[in-house]
């Protein structure tokens, strides 16, 4: 296999829930424990858009709903609950990886030209607890997290940033693939000039997403000999 030159190298950034995998309603519980046992309050997250959302967005969110102070002392109590509580109950949720994502990860990581990293509105310690109990964190260099910026759209530059820090290349826009499963993710790749990649395994179905013009969208990763055609070509 020869070695990637600099400006053959592609980057792909992966969202997690929706587009990695599903928790199967671990996080959402996890959400609903904390402003219990935190705060008192029963939520049951309906109206609190959650798909594509960072987890500070979804904090920020919650905590107003119910007429709780917005501060940096809530914000975090509210957050570490929930990572707590995510810790505890996620292997009782039935939980899976989705169709055909360990085969692709398999074939990036086989190509000296792809990077794989991630890009998520999750906690990079949230997207840790998921990704490790499903078995697919060790695919990932590095990312961008909910940690990072509450703003989905501003995540883009920090992964940029760490791909040029570990790699000491400035990928181009051209060659970065930004992949998941909602309008956000779009969204969050356009705002850095990126590819978008749009997967209907998630909470939008394959039209839904289609009105938002990705470069590229799948129904899921099933065939990965056509999905790597699509992105290499």
């Amino acid at each position: 296999m020869t070695m990637a030159t600099a400006n053959s190298q592609r980057l792909f950034l992966f969202d997690i829930d929706g587009t990695l995998i599903t928790s199967g309603g671990a996080g959402e519980s996890a959400l609903i424990e904390a402003m219990a046992v935190r705060f008192g309050v029963q939520e049951d997250l309906k109206s609190i858009t959650l798909p594509g959302a960072t987890d500070a967005r979804i904090a920020v969110a919650l905590l107003e709903r119910h007429g709780l102070e917005v501060s940096p002392e809530n914000t975090a109590a509210l957050l570490d609950s929930y990572l707590h509580h995510l810790g505890n109950s996620i292997s009782k949720y039935p939980g899976r990886v989705l169709p055909g994502i360990i085969p692709l990860l398999d074939a990036l990581k086989q190509r000296p030209d792809a990077v794989i990293a991630l890009l998520t509105g999750n906690l990079v310690k949230g997207a840790e607890i998921k990704l490790s109990h499903y078995g697919v964190w060790d695919y990932f260099e590095f990312g961008a997290f909910a940690d990072d910026h509450h703003d989905r759209n501003e995540l883009g530059k920090f992964a940029q940033a760490r791909a040029t820090e570990k790699h000491g290349i400035d990928f181009e826009p051209g060659r970065i693939f930004v992949i998941g499963d909602t309008p956000r993710d779009i969204e969050c790749g356009r705002a850095i000039g990126a590819m978008t990649v749009a997967i209907a395994t998630g909470n939008y179905d394959r039209a839904a997403l289609a009105e938002h013009s990705p470069d590229f969208l799948f129904e899921d990763f099933c065939d990965t000999k056509a999905v790597m055609e699509a992105l290499f070509s």
